[in-house]
């Protein structure tokens, strides 16, 4: 699987390439975090937005279908014990219906053949009330094209189904029917456009 084979190194070209962007990343989505979240993280990768969000909830459940990425956020999260961390498959979570405050999965929807059945799936585990997250890379609206690093990915087997940049990002969740998407938008070498969806 490319997603085991990158884990390893994964963090070395974000951290380089999008440092900045990634920094904010992380303290946005965190600031969505309360004390008293459960919070579900599907698409966890290597743990980036896990270690931020679980130094703020009650308990944070992270998965992630690559166990080599699993191993990195293991790494990452050891001295964290509300964080648990499990493989799974965003497209049918072993949940229960409306048990979770807070429902992240970053940087995924682009790579699966449904995203609207993902975020249906995303939905029904999300308590009444509760936020879906969803953050993703976009494509820098200036330049028009897709960034270096989307680039590499693809070349090295990354299975892209579909690339956004802001305005067809949040079309992308007009289309599906929502019509009070919070968007933001973080600035930087690769954008990241995060979508917020209250249930």
């Amino acid at each position: 699987m490319f997603w085991d084979k990158v884990a390893g190194m994964y963090d070395i070209f974000e951290n380089l390439y999008n440092g900045k962007v990634n920094r904010k990343l992380v303290k946005t989505v965190s600031d969505m975090i309360e004390p008293t979240d459960i919070v579900l993280e599907c698409a966890c990768g290597t743990g980036m937005l896990t270690v931020g969000m679980a130094e703020v909830c009650k308990e944070l459940i992270a998965t992630d279908f690559s166990v080599g990425m699993l191993k990195q956020t293991k790494k990452k999260c050891k001295h964290l014990p509300n964080a648990k961390i499990k493989r799974a498959d965003i497209m049918k979570l072993n949940c229960k219906d409306s048990v979770f405050d807070k429902v992240i999965a970053g940087n995924v929807i682009h790579l699966l053949d449904a995203p609207y059945e993902a975020l249906a799936e995303l939905l029904r585990v999300c308590k009444p009330g509760g936020k879906v997250i969803i953050p993703t890379y976009v494509n820098n609206e200036k330049k028009g094209k897709p960034n270096l690093f989307v680039k590499l990915l693809k070349k090295f087997g990354a299975g892209f189904k579909q690339q956004f940049d802001f305005n067809s990002y949040k079309e992308f969740f007009k289309e599906a029917g929502f019509t009070d998407v919070e968007c933001i938008l973080i600035k930087g070498k690769m954008p990241c456009a995060i979508a917020v969806i209250t249930k």
